[in-house]
């Protein structure tokens, strides 16, 4: 799985993709000795992802230290994934096209043949037998936060798809806010100072629960249907737009 950063929201949403395309989970999940998993000194892992972990009903196993032979292998084959593919991808791609390739490549990788005690198999054949467990009917419930520039279209980009704000924002470095398996999401304005200088006199500003301004929940822009205003005019006091988080379908790439 392509994640969009290293941190703990991330990577419970790329565990979650992953385990819910195998369509069930393994018993145990095993890990190198990273930070969001585990403290690196001592190998024990986390309280945040010991809550992951019971969540969906997995044992974690970390590496021991100085066992090249035991990771190496793993490693190796996200090497060779990640070097017959990265060859290939197009400049210019987003996150979730470069992920729809990520997939066929691992499509074609299911057809390689493996010999078990004389008789021929495919990767593939090998962990459809593997029995699996039932998984959670929603992610366990990390909040991303990334960071985005809004467009001069006053347009915010996430997750595939495109999201309108207020006007008078163009420029403006804002946080994204989105709780895996809700919805809805939250776009906020980093400090207030920034807010009032890309604002109009008359702009509204809505303000969180943390004392900078929310834009509250939105919706990608072309689902938008409200009755334009005239561009001088002041919003009401109550209008929060509710915008619903729809991750994008993922438009065909060809890969060579």
């Amino acid at each position: 799985m392509l994640a969009e950063s290293e941190d703990f929201p991330h990577l419970v949403q790329a565990l979650d993709d992953v385990v819910r395309k195998l369509g069930g989970t393994a018993r145990r999940w095993r890990f190198d000795r990273m930070a969001t998993v585990c403290y690196p000194s001592s190998g024990q892992v986390t309280a945040a992802f010991a809550a992951v972990a019971k969540y969906y009903g997995v044992g974690v196993d970390i590496c021991p230290p100085r066992r090249g032979n035991r990771k190496g292998v793993v490693e190796k084959a996200n090497h060779s994934a990640a070097q017959r593919w990265w060859r290939t991808v197009p400049d210019g791609l987003t996150v979730v096209q470069a992920q729809s390739g990520v997939d066929k490549l691992s499509v074609r990788m299911d057809d390689r043949r493996r010999r078990i005690d004389g008789a021929v198999t495919t990767v593939g054949e090998l962990a459809a037998a593997e029995p699996l467990l039932d998984i959670p009917v929603r992610p366990f419930p990390a909040e991303l936060e990334v960071e985005r520039t809004v467009s001069p279209q006053s347009l915010v980009a996430f997750d595939g798809n495109f999201y309108s704000v207020p006007p008078g924002l163009p420029g403006v470095t804002v946080k994204v806010l989105h709780r895996l398996g809700e919805d809805d999401l939250r776009i906020v304005t980093p400090s207030p100072s920034a807010r009032s200088a890309a604002d109009s006199p008359r702009g509204h500003r809505p303000s969180g629960t943390d004392g900078s301004p929310e834009l509250s929940s939105l919706r990608p822009a072309r689902h938008d249907r409200r009755p334009a205003r005239h561009p001088g005019s002041r919003p009401p006091r109550d209008y929060q737009p509710r915008h619903r988080h729809r991750p994008a379908q993922t438009p065909p790439v060809s890969f060579g």
